[in-house]
């Protein structure tokens, strides 16, 4: 097994927060619009700032509103991660904002020229950028059929810690077995048969391997930059106490 591309979230408006992610190891990072202090501006800067060699940029967006997920792909996002989608119609709405026709309806607006010199730009651009709804909900997972067969999908990402909530656990990440392991199951398998590249966020290295080493998941989301800020402050600070 090749190993899976592993993305951090960074919510912090930094570049450097970014640079030294990759220059560590990640493969790329998520910009999480959704639970973090990112607004439009500061992911556009930091889009920029990205080097070449990065394969993709992903963006969690706050929402499925086209607007917004149309201007985070003019600046340069690899691929949008759409949060809590629940039907084939929502799920239809990214593939719309994401992909230009005849897949889909997003507005050609070459802000970065460099992203627009191939022969068939539009073409090149739904091939590259990727549309990927996140299921983290219990209705989500109960309509995963008809939302993952949409056309014009490239993947799935799974939230664990909310699609716990909506089962009745406690809202924890990296199930081992249980109802909501079983639930993450039923999703990636789904994605799986749809040929759809499948991830999930997690917090644990070696939980993230075995899910990988499975066959379970394509890339993960691992940790983010202020979990990590946490982790490392705590163990710092356990050693001088």
């Amino acid at each position: 097994m090749s190993r899976v591309p592993a993305y951090l979230h960074v919510g912090t408006r930094s570049q450097q927060v970014v640079e030294t992610a990759l220059h560590a190891g990640f493969d790329g990072v998520v910009l999480d619009l959704q639970h973090g202090e990112l607004d439009l501006g500061s992911t556009s800067t930091i889009l920029r700032s990205v080097p070449g060699c990065v394969e993709r940029t992903l963006v969690r967006v706050p929402s499925l509103e086209p607007g917004v997920i149309g201007t985070v792909l003019d600046a340069g996002a690899g691929g949008i991660i759409a949060p809590c989608v629940e039907s084939a119609e929502e799920a239809a709405a990214v593939v719309a904002a994401t992909k230009f026709a005849p897949v889909g309806a997003r507005s050609l607006g070459p802000r970065r020229p460099g992203l627009y010199d191939d022969a068939d730009p539009t073409g090149d651009a739904n091939w590259r950028v990727w549309a990927i709804v996140q299921i983290e909900s219990q209705l989500g997972v109960e309509r995963r059929e008809e939302i993952l067969a949409v056309e014009g999908l490239d993947g799935v990402y799974v939230g664990p810690a909310d699609l716990a909530l909506t089962m009745g656990e406690a809202p924890r990440l990296d199930w081992e077995d249980g109802p909501v392991r079983e639930a993450i199951d039923a999703v990636l398998a789904t994605a799986g048969e749809n040929g759809l590249s499948r991830g999930i966020f997690s917090v644990s290295g070696s939980y993230a391997r075995g899910l990988a080493e499975a066959g379970f998941i394509d890339f993960v989301g691992l940790g983010s930059d202020l979990g990590l800020m946490a982790q490392a402050t705590r163990s710092l600070l356990e050693g001088f106490n």
